[in-house]
């Protein structure tokens, strides 16, 4: 099974990442940029910015609990 350009470029840029971040924090990094999709997805669901705030407030209370 031959790989493609496209799946080579992934192939690459993972391997770049992993060198300039470490293996340890990948899985750290995954998490964060995970948190701030959620949070941009709340932004985009609530009629005002102080609604998306009070949202990503909560949760966040939420979980520290």
């Amino acid at each position: 099974m031959a790989l493609g350009k496209i799946e080579i470029i992934l192939l690459i840029v993972l391997v770049i990442i992993i060198l300039f971040v470490g293996a340890k924090k990948l899985p750290e990094l995954a998490r964060g940029i995970g948190q701030s999709a959620k949070e941009l997805k709340n932004g985009f669901k609530a009629d005002t910015p102080d609604e998306a705030a009070k949202k990503t407030a909560t949760k966040k209370t939420a979980k520290k609990s």
